[in-house]
């Protein structure tokens, strides 16, 4: 309550009325509350049962070795480079798209690693690993 002496009666209320502020913010809440459920609204289906397990089908995953002399393998089979595209384009159409681990010589050139990279972009192979052994401790 604001009580005033005379004297001070010619000078305006500073003070902010919070009381009307906080009944309205008090009804608002009301409101929502008694509202959000009604806005939530479900429809009940009965789903089927089914008694089948989902399939996990995992990527296939390539071994491409590549030696410093530049020969290739292929999960262990010895191919040309004349044969690298067209086995990866072949292996780009199946789904799950495969995944190349890439196991180089730490002597290969750049040269020969970058063409077969190459090769998997162009045949849409974008999932390539590098294969490392650990270094050995003394």
């Amino acid at each position: 309550m604001a009580y005033r002496r005379r004297a001070q009666a010619k000078q305006p209320l500073s003070e902010i009325n919070m009381i009307p502020l906080i009944d309205v913010m008090l009804v608002l809440l009301i409101i929502f509350i008694v509202a959000a459920p009604l806005l939530t609204h479900a429809v009940k289906i009965e789903l089927p049962k089914v008694s089948s397990a989902p399939a996990d089908v995992k990527p296939e995953t390539i071994h491409l070795a590549v030696r410093a002399d530049g020969s290739l393998y292929w999960n262990g089979e010895a191919i040309g480079e004349d044969m690298l595209s067209p086995r990866m384009e072949e292996t780009a159409r199946r789904l799950p798209q495969a995944e190349i681990h890439l196991e180089a010589d730490a002597r290969t050139p750049y040269e020969i690693l970058a063409r077969v990279m190459a090769a998997s972009a162009k045949s849409g192979l974008g999932r390539i690993g590098f294969v490392s052994e650990p270094a050995r401790e003394p």
